[in-house]
């Protein structure tokens, strides 16, 4: 469905995760159903996720991008930009998505920008503008993620 790309993250992070033994980019691939849609993480930090995704293979039955693809699209890059708030030593669970939908799409790439709202010790909140390739919106989402402790690599 795409080329698959390895998020780009600022190196100091790369080597906060690396230290712990985790290999962040492939962390924070898409997952299974991002790469089944097709999506791309292509920047990521704590204040500015960027993703991409096909609109093709997609849609819903009138051939328009559907709506559940781009609460996948947002969900994705607000809980990466949340994971990377809270930090090595937190894991970031959605708790609350919603998104309105301004406009529909048939074809090309949608690219979901995800810029932090309140970030927290406990939670974090992003908001995803999604834009079609004539820089549209076509969707805006907030994302609430709570920040939990990660488990401890010592407990098996």
């Amino acid at each position: 469905m795409g080329e698959h790309t390895a998020p780009k993250f600022p190196q100091e992070i790369i080597d906060e995760y690396a230290a712990l033994g985790v290999d962040l980019p492939a962390l924070f691939s898409a997952g299974h159903l991002g790469e089944r849609m097709g999506v791309t993480v292509v920047e990521a930090s704590a204040e500015r996720v960027v993703g991409t995704m096909p609109v093709e293979g997609n849609t819903q039955p009138y051939g328009l991008l559907h709506g559940g693809a781009s609460a996948v699209l947002a969900e994705t890059l607000g809980s990466v930009g949340s994971m990377l708030h809270g930090g090595a030593t937190k894991v970031a669970v959605g708790v609350d998505l919603n998104c309105t939908h301004h406009r529909g799409v048939r074809s090309g790439l949608v690219t979901g920008v995800a810029t932090p709202v309140h970030r927290g010790r406990s939670t974090a909140t992003y908001e995803i503008a999604i834009t079609d390739e004539q820089d549209r919106r076509v969707c805006t989402a907030r994302l609430t993620c709570m920040l939990r402790d990660a488990p401890r690599p010592d407990a098996a």
